[in-house]
């Protein structure tokens, strides 16, 4: 990594923590480091720790002299991150090689995630406990694990592990607002048998593969033009089979449940002599997606191989499988009555895998909507009923609903102007946040979810501002004072 990159930032607590977290492998469900991580700094700072079965920290800070009889905070951040890369990039988050590079107000990952969600929210929860310039009431620093794998960490948080109720998430999107609520989740398996028979004489196996899409959030980004590597692949091979019929053999693509898929493969075989006219065809669909997703994603390329290929799917199935991965929606449903210009529902096919005889197309539904939300769980279901498919449904997390009337919410807001000298947005962010969670395991709790401008999470590239993240350390800071006058 390029201690460089971190050079002269402010605060630099905040920096410096996060610095060391770049250098920390902390896939989800392998979060063993950074956790070790956080227990080392707890106990150097002489701090008791609590742990629960599922892996998920509390630290314990006492308060500043003076705050002592104000109400416990607790500040929420998870250890996880998506680890995507570039297929060439010689950095891996996974085993903690994160280069960082900075770009005016930007530092940036080079060809990888950076790991700014959460992070930095991570980084600030131990900057703020280390800072004696903020001035606190007690504190409870809860690191969740494997948020990124279904809020799973939460999911299975021990409600014994803490005391407070009133907590501070630190995963937020932009220092322009405060997050009051967020979408429920629902997550969808299709599971198809190809039933792979031995390759007739006079075929050719062929690789296809489509890669360079941009991917992303499938929250967040969801409403902003990218390519569905998995959706694109198969609408190329829809294409060619109009006119060469194929045998599909399997496809794979997509690395995260909430990642918009950047890369696809595809292993089929066709009759030897059409495979000029086949070539012809992928090449033509990848040409009007490009046009379609022009100065959105219009870089996404498709490269065919020969390959080796003994069994496939007999052309009948291999169509009905093509028809089903048509079928599947992706991408926005519904835009927010309440809330115009925000997305309500999504839905997108995030991962593609073949195991065996069987595919398995995985994709997440999200929505603020719990009934809208069930609808298009629905349309799921019909689309794998009628492709002949195996159907599993996993609720994952329900909405977090905004409470106008909390008292927290009213303090953030009242901070936050007199700190900026302008009231703040309001978000119902379509991303999944721990909260509509830890809500229901902690009776009375009033949640806030505040953070720095991140931009690209889930995919290289990921970038975090600068500026943004001191304006959201300067709120941190004086909400928690505020908080415990």
């Amino acid at each position: 990594m390029t201690q460089s990159a971190f050079s002269g930032l402010e605060p630099q607590g905040v920096w410096a923590r996060f610095a060391e977290l770049t250098e920390i492998p902390r896939p989800s469900k392998e979060e063993e480091q950074a956790r070790a991580h956080v227990l080392a700094w707890a106990d150097e700072h002489g701090l008791p720790t609590r742990l629960d079965e599922a892996g998920n920290v509390v630290v314990a800070v006492p308060p500043s002299p003076g705050r002592e009889r104000a109400p416990t905070v607790v500040l929420q951040s998870h250890l996880d991150m998506v680890c995507e890369r570039d297929p060439d990039s010689p950095f891996d988050p996974r085993e903690g090689r994160i280069e960082v590079v900075r770009d005016e107000d930007w530092v940036l990952a080079n060809g990888t995630t950076l790991g700014a969600d959460n992070g930095i929210g991570v980084a600030a929860a131990l900057a703020v406990a280390d800072d004696p310039g903020v001035a606190h009431g007690p504190l409870e620093l809860l690191f969740t694990v494997s948020e990124e794998q279904g809020l799973d960490g939460a999911k299975a948080l021990d409600p014994a592990l803490v005391d407070g109720r009133i907590l501070l998430n630190l995963d937020g999107t932009s220092d322009e607002a405060l997050t009051v609520g967020c979408a429920g989740s629902a997550h969808t398996f299709i599971r198809l048998d190809l039933a792979p028979v031995p390759v007739p004489e006079g075929c050719v196996g062929l690789a296809v593969a489509l890669d360079r899409a941009r991917g992303g959030h499938s929250g967040g980004d969801i409403a902003r033009g990218r390519v569905n590597a998995i959706k694109a692949l198969a609408r190329a091979l829809t294409a060619a089979s109009r006119t060469v019929p194929l045998r599909l053999a399997s496809l794979d693509g997509g690395v995260s449940r909430n990642a918009i898929p950047r890369e696809a493969l595809a292993t089929l075989v066709i009759a030897a002599d059409s495979e000029p006219a086949f070539r012809a065809a992928v090449d033509a669909e990848a040409a009007a997606i490009r046009e379609q997703h022009a100065g959105t994603d219009d870089r996404i390329a498709v490269s065919i191989e020969a390959a080796h290929v003994p069994t496939a799917a007999d052309p009948t199935v291999s169509l009905r499988t093509l028809d089903l991965l048509a079928s599947i929606p992706t991408g926005v449903i519904a835009m927010s009555p309440a809330a115009p210009g925000s997305v309500e529902t999504s839905t997108s096919l995030n991962v593609a895998t073949t195991e065996g005889e069987v595919l398995t197309l995985a994709s997440m539904t999200r929505s603020a909507s719990p009934s809208a939300l069930d609808g298009v769980v629905a349309s799921l279901e019909a689309a794998g009923r009628l492709g002949a498919a195996e159907v599993e449904v996993v609720r994952s997390y329900p909405p977090w609903r905004p409470d106008p009337d909390s008292a927290l919410l009213d303090a953030g807001r009242r901070t936050f102007t007199r700190l900026f000298g302008r009231e703040p947005g309001l978000e119902v962010v379509h991303g999944g946040l721990e909260c509509a969670v830890i809500g229901e395991k902690l009776p009375g709790v009033e949640m806030l979810a505040i953070g720095p401008t991140i931009e690209g999470p889930h995919a290289p590239g990921e970038r975090l501002s600068i500026s943004s993240t001191e304006r959201f350390y300067r709120l941190l800071g004086a909400l928690l004072d505020d908080l415990s006058r």
